[in-house]
């Protein structure tokens, strides 16, 4: 009787550990466009600092971000047992912002070009040049931004993964969060941790003594390494861009009915097309999720810039409501 109950725990242990797999799987999928930005900005906000500092700022951006998933975590938990028909509403909520942040780096690109881009370059490296500059202070508001990004990245990764898990048990729910909090967290920070520190190998390699042929590929490398890492740098950021909008767009296509029986109806459409239909029907629910979080981005984008206007042009007007230093040409 011992024996079978310990078999059947057993069964049930394996049971839980396999739906935990399962769903940890599904949700890295989800949130692997999260995934993406959240390494490409953190990557970015720490490449401002100076070299022998890079590693150390780094590792306190990654503990901000251990405490931003301590409160997130139990926040979705929360929200998963006493509020469940709130996940829906967040994921909207999660996929639109995706979708405005997206299209708001495609907005400031295009506005501002590349002056703008080499105007921040140039400003930064004064600022570290400057002896007068407070490098503490510096980082420290490097640290604070990069923190900031991550809670909101981190919140989004936490929503996408409790939608995956919404109708699992409490343990699995946990397991899956869990998971999925501790593995994105040493991901991103372990690859921001090489990628900021590429240029620094690929100077140590460029920089070996010798003749010999060993020497001269480690120098090769090295060289290699120097002209990949500011590549790398943008393809990251233009993959991020990219996947906000396949996530964001998805998340609010598979929200909203009508418009996921739409994509499968023209995915069953495009499949019948004699010789690439197939090929056709694979690619056409993620570029009509992209499409969807572009149009989704341009909208949310509009919108929030209308608000902001709106709100400052009250703000100008006094609490009168009448112009406060207009009234007064006026009246004369």
């Amino acid at each position: 009787m011992a024996g079978a109950s310990l078999l059947t725990l057993i069964d049930d242990i394996a049971s839980v550990l396999d739906d935990v797999s399962v769903m940890t799987k599904v949700a890295a999928k989800k949130t692997a466009g999260v995934l993406g930005d959240d390494l490409a900005l953190n990557a970015q906000q720490v490449a401002g600092v100076n070299a022998d500092r890079e590693l150390p700022v780094v590792w306190a951006v990654a503990h901000g971000s251990i405490r931003n998933k301590v409160i997130l975590v139990p926040a979705a938990l929360a929200i998963s047992a006493f509020a469940p028909w709130a996940v829906l509403p967040l994921l909207m909520i999660g996929g639109a912002y995706l979708c405005y942040e997206g299209f708001e780096k495609l907005a400031h690109r295009f506005m501002h070009g590349r002056s703008g881009n080499e105007a921040h370059r140039t400003d930064r490296a004064k600022a570290r040049a400057d002896t007068s500059v407070d490098m503490v202070a510096f980082e420290r508001e490097k640290i604070k931004g990069a923190v900031r990004t991550d809670f909101i990245l981190s919140a989004e990764i936490i929503t996408i993964t409790l939608g995956t898990v919404a109708d699992a048990a409490f343990g699995t729910q946990l397991a899956v969060l869990a998971g999925i909090a501790a593995i994105m967290t040493v991901g991103v920070y372990g690859l921001v941790a090489g990628i900021v520190k590429l240029d620094d190998a690929g100077l140590y390699l460029n920089g070996v003594a010798g003749a010999g042929i060993f020497a001269g590929l480690q120098r090769a490398l090295g060289q290699g390494l120097l002209g990949v890492a500011p590549k790398m740098m943008k393809s990251l950021s233009i993959i991020g861009t990219a996947a906000m909008f396949l996530v964001g767009g998805g998340i609010l296509t598979h929200g909203l009915s009508g418009a996921h029986d739409f994509i499968h109806h023209i995915v069953r459409g495009t499949g019948t097309i004699p010789g690439i239909g197939s090929v056709i029907a694979a690619l056409t629910p993620t570029l009509l999720n992209a499409l969807a979080g572009i149009v989704a981005g341009a909208v949310t984008l509009l919108l929030v810039t209308m608000a902001t206007r709106l709100v400052r042009a009250v703000r100008s007007r006094g609490p009168g409501g009448s112009g406060g230093d207009r009234a007064g040409p006026v009246e004369q």
